[in-house]
């Protein structure tokens, strides 16, 4: 019997990005339930970020493992192990989560499960793509992302009404059908024989001399503090704008819907971003992405009480250009990437970036807690500011050091 084939590349990319948006479908669940489950657990808005956070500490916690194990296993099962873990996470939410501390435990598994699928489906990109990966490529998986945002919330949202552990509980199903097709699809891989230098599984040294790789490693971990933030806060903040005009929205134009139709926008945003750094020069694209962003942060939470049909395009326009700089970021990490560091590389880049993904929605949370509570529209402008301060202080940084 003949070895299995790769995919040819246009159905790799298809293939990985289907994966990506199945073994995401518990990733939103939380945040468009956050309203319903503060409100039904009596949470602060601290302790209903802490919860949003704890998926990224899940995430940041896995991911030294289960990514720099793909240096030396086949990814295949690494990412297999994550879409397990994705799945038990959402399923013990909707069957055993009542609480604060449940809830933390939970939302971390999902979280890990994310970091053995996200980072490891972008190394099966890399690894079974037949010649050099072109930009494109990587720009089309780190955009599909947003796909995923997307589906999750739609989900949320239509399965809410029979109450939130269905929505948990349908969630679990969406990884086990991506650890099947990549495991199916894609033909083994041995990346231990690949050249791949011997050390620590957790040596992050040589990354951490690698200038430019690092630069892109700390810009991404600022995109992530305002991308993740805003994504968990997104649809609470379009509940209470809803709540200030006494309108539910219905389906279509209720917070969740209204979530996932602004993060549908994230992959043209993050695709076209990395055409534009190609062409413009990705380190002034990514410092000027940074300045626009942060400064619509400062705005956006100020206007909760306008009417939707201005609130809505203002909040998309400030998503459009959070997401602009994604795909250039991790485009230019792969490009940075020393040969046989590519596992530790990608390990330290989410670490940074998911773990700024924890801490950024519980400081939210603290924010609109310490300005006033979640029905004052100041303390959500005020937590809106506090998402553009480190892209500010990133674009700022970078405009004055000078390219490697």
């Amino acid at each position: 019997m003949s070895a299995r084939r790769a995919p040819a590349p246009r159905a790799l990319v298809l293939l990985l990005c289907a994966a990506e948006v199945l073994s995401m479908t518990g990733f939103a669940a939380y945040p468009a339930l956050l309203p319903l489950l503060q409100h039904h657990w009596r949470l602060s808005s601290s302790a209903a970020g802490l919860i949003s956070g704890a998926f990224f500490a899940g995430y940041m916690v896995a991911t030294p493992l289960l990514v720099g194990l793909t240096d030396r296993y086949d990814t295949r099962r690494i990412y297999l192990l994550a879409c397990l873990l994705a799945s038990a996470g959402s399923l013990g939410f909707a069957l055993l989560a009542r609480g604060l501390w449940t809830a933390l435990l939970f939302q971390a598994l999902v979280g890990a499960g994310l970091a053995g699928t996200y980072m490891p489906g972008l190394r099966l990109l890399t690894d079974h793509f037949q010649g050099s990966v072109p930009s494109r490529a990587v720009a089309f998986y780190t955009a599909t992302f947003g796909l995923g945002t997307t589906a999750s919330l739609l989900l949320a949202g239509a399965l809410q009404p029979l109450g939130w552990p269905w929505v948990f509980g349908c969630a679990a199903f969406g990884p086990l059908l991506a650890g099947a097709l990549v495991f199916v699809r894609l033909p083994p891989a041995a990346p231990v024989a690949s050249g791949a230098p011997p050390g620590l599984l957790f040596d992050f040294r040589p990354v951490l001399r690698n200038r430019a790789a690092m630069g892109y490693i700390l810009g991404y971990a600022a995109h992530c503090w305002e991308l993740f933030g805003l994504r968990s806060w997104l649809p609470a903040f379009f509940a209470f704008s809803l709540a200030l005009h006494a309108s539910s929205g219905g389906f279509w134009f209720g917070a969740a819907a209204l979530a996932a139709w602004i993060n549908l926008l994230g992959p043209a945003a993050s695709i076209l971003g990395n055409e534009a750094a190609v062409r413009y020069g990705r380190r002034r694209f990514i410092c000027a992405t940074m300045l626009i962003s942060s400064v619509l942060a400062c705005l956006v939470g100020f206007t909760a009480n306008w009417p939707m049909a201005l609130l809505f395009p203002l909040t998309a326009l400030y998503f459009l250009w959070v997401m602009a700089d994604s795909a250039a970021l991790t485009a230019g990490l792969v490009a940075a990437t020393e040969p046989g560091r590519k596992g530790a590389t990608m390990a330290l880049h989410a670490l940074l970036g998911f773990g700024a993904g924890f801490v950024a929605p519980l400081a939210f949370g603290l924010v609109l807690d310490l300005g006033g509570g979640r029905d004052s529209v100041t303390a959500w402008g005020l937590a809106f500011a506090s998402l553009g301060v480190w892209s500010l202080l990133a674009a700022l940084a970078a405009s004055r050091r000078r390219a490697p």
